[in-house]
């Protein structure tokens, strides 16, 4: 019996990179883990791959940047599983470029991505959450503690995830709600191979922070009795070729 027995845990961006890594780690520990990705057919070969816990692991395919869907998922949950303990915040999407030639269009992509569509889930879902006195985790990065130039659209939407995260945990804390932001610096994954690629750089993951580190991060903190609260945690690669 896991630390997460008979708990009820929602993970976005579970296909691949910190998402799948936090969401497999509940699973080990016992949690219901719901997968929320857009491609049914990766978050049937997660389970595929995880036979081991596969009986803990249930698939919603869902486009979060789609407000039907978000209500979908959120009745298919009431009517599936009544509840949810906890609700983790890893989807999200980057574009790069300077102010003066980035799109508006991609600072729309991720206003709707990386901001609107946690908010919306998180309000959606929140009722059940607040039932169950649960935990929220909002997967941000060091993007949203300094901002640099040539990523001023997605920093301006990882800085208001972090007000959303702060805002929700004092309006909840008394209700017995934990609300964590965790801010991972560069992190081996899908996503960070492309921003290697178009940096021009050569991608070392061994280098960087694995999506595990993260993930046994949230997974302590999670786990910390109720007489704690850890609000905020910024974390990156022990190797510093560059500002991470």
């Amino acid at each position: 019996m896991g630390v997460f027995a008979g708990q009820i845990a929602v993970v976005t961006g579970a296909s691949q990179g910190i998402g799948k890594a936090i969401a497999l780690s509940l699973a080990k520990q016992g949690a219901t883990t719901c997968l929320v990705a857009r491609t049914p057919a990766t978050l049937e070969a997660m389970v595929q791959g995880a036979p081991a816990i596969a009986p803990q692991l249930r698939t919603y395919p869902t486009d979060l940047t789609r407000d039907d869907e978000i209500q979908r998922l959120a009745a298919s949950l009431r009517r599936d599983l009544g509840h949810v303990d906890v609700l983790v915040h890893s989807a999200g999407i980057i574009h790069l470029g300077p102010l003066e030639k980035a799109p508006v269009a991609e600072f729309d992509a991720q206003y709707r991505a990386n901001v609107r569509a946690p908010y919306a889930l998180t309000q959606a879902l929140l009722p059940m959450i607040k039932s169950r006195r649960g935990q929220i985790v909002f997967v941000n990065s060091t993007a949203g503690l300094t901002a640099r130039a040539n990523v001023g659209q997605y920093c301006a939407t990882q800085f208001a995830l972090k007000a959303i995260a702060d805002s929700l945990r004092d309006e909840v804390n008394a209700e017995g709600v934990r609300v964590l932001t965790v801010h991972p610096g560069r992190t081996a994954t899908p996503r960070q191979a492309a921003l290697h690629a178009y940096e021009g750089k050569q991608y070392l993951p061994d280098r960087l922070m694995q999506p595990e580190d993260v993930a046994a991060m949230v997974i302590t903190v999670l786990s910390l009795p109720r007489t704690t609260e850890i609000t905020n945690i910024s974390m990156r690669p022990m190797h510093k070729p560059f500002q991470s």
